[in-house]
């Protein structure tokens, strides 16, 4: 079956004048909602990063494809799939970082995104109510949200600033907040080390950078709920 590539024009949209992440020096991966899309038929075996790095997440097996939804730009992930996005250049973000997403929950105890090559790196939905983050394969934190569920639509950032990881879900920072050093590793999308806790939902975009500000995680924020 041959593949095709949708959405090559990475400002085609832009209006004049707004703010985009590919703005800031320390975009380090930016899957931009329907651009960089490589299908196989409906399912998709490429997002390509919109940055300049050069970060593209793809899945050359098609059982662990995830579903693409045109009109909204959703990938659709399913945990009896194991459907998942890898990129072979891996994002190591050793200091402060933030990382935004747009997504669609349908059920907890899968990993957001991690790393697939190496134990102990991931973000994962442990609970309705609990984010947990695990970095150079030490001891995990777990974030807790101020009121309601995680599952349903919602945009979302997490941020590191001087080792405290803060999360901001639909715009609003929790106030949870814990203290996490070390490497953070990322080269995959819906999975962690190996193949274990697939996403159980949809993303619709992420944006990861390897600096943290008030001004940014605003910006974001303002993206991510426009989309």
């Amino acid at each position: 079956m041959l593949a095709q590539r949708l959405g090559l024009s990475i400002n085609s949209t832009r209006p004049l004048g707004a703010w985009s992440p590919d703005d800031e020096s320390t975009l380090e991966g930016w899957y931009q909602n329907k651009v960089g899309i490589t299908l196989n038929g409906t399912d998709v075996s490429e997002w390509a990063d919109s940055s300049s790095n050069g970060h593209d997440m793809a899945q050359a097996t098609a059982t662990e494809q995830p579903a693409y939804n045109a009109s909204t730009g959703a990938l659709t992930f399913v945990p009896a799939d194991t459907n998942n996005l890898q990129t072979t250049g891996q994002i190591s973000l050793t200091g402060d970082f933030t990382i935004g997403v747009k997504l669609n929950l349908n059920a907890v105890g899968g990993v957001l995104m991690g790393d697939n090559t190496t134990s102990g790196e991931f973000i994962r939905f442990t609970g309705t109510t609990e984010l947990r983050v695990r970095i150079d394969n030490t001891t995990a934190v777990n974030i807790s949200k101020d009121s309601g569920s995680f599952v349903g639509a919602a945009y979302m950032i997490l941020t590191r600033s001087s080792n405290t990881l803060t999360l901001y879900w639909d715009g609003t920072a929790q106030a949870d907040t814990e203290t996490l050093s070390g490497t953070a590793d990322i080269d995959a999308i819906g999975v962690r080390a190996t193949d274990l806790n697939p996403y159980d939902g949809s993303v619709s975009e992420i944006q990861i950078y390897s600096g943290s500000s008030a001004t940014l995680t605003a910006n974001v924020n303002d993206r991510l709920s426009s989309l």
